[in-house]
């Protein structure tokens, strides 16, 4: 799951994606990062926090980072937040990589290039929005994967 600072929706995604995984029962390892490094260390903004737990899901223990090469080789899904994250990470993928990369909401509305607006420069709407805009597409996600085994 990327972002640009991995502190409010990366974070968030890794959450529900996490969440997703245990109610599907699936195997799968889920992690997230941003685009720069500018946050790094840091945990996830307060009010991604703060709404993830009124949905049931701890966040907290998240750290940023960057996203890394070792990230494209390792994990056979990347999934960006919006088409700025894309082109990001597709200028850092090689020719084979670049077809693991997604809009996170691909699997929830094909074709359509939904992105997940940044809630960080609003208020607790924004957060609430991202949450309903992510565990949507977190759950398309799964579903498609466990068609997929």
């Amino acid at each position: 799951m990327v972002c640009m600072g991995n502190i409010c929706r990366s974070p968030m995604a890794q959450g529900i994606m996490e969440e997703k995984v245990k109610q599907y029962g699936l195997n799968a390892t889920i992690d997230s990062a941003g685009t720069i490094n500018y946050h790094a260390g840091e945990a996830p903004d307060h009010r991604a926090q703060t709404v993830m737990i009124a949905h049931g899901i701890d966040i907290s223990q998240q750290r940023a980072r960057q996203i890394t090469l070792k990230d494209l080789e390792d994990f056979d899904f990347i999934f960006v937040m919006d088409t700025s994250n894309f082109r990001e990470v597709m200028r850092l993928a090689t020719p084979e990589q670049k077809s693991k990369i997604k809009l996170v909401t691909e699997y929830a509305w094909p074709g359509q290039h939904v992105e997940v607006p940044d809630p960080y420069y609003g208020g607790r709407e924004g957060f609430e929005n991202t949450f309903k805009i992510l565990d949507s597409a977190c759950d398309a996600i799964a579903q498609y994967l466990v068609h997929k085994k």
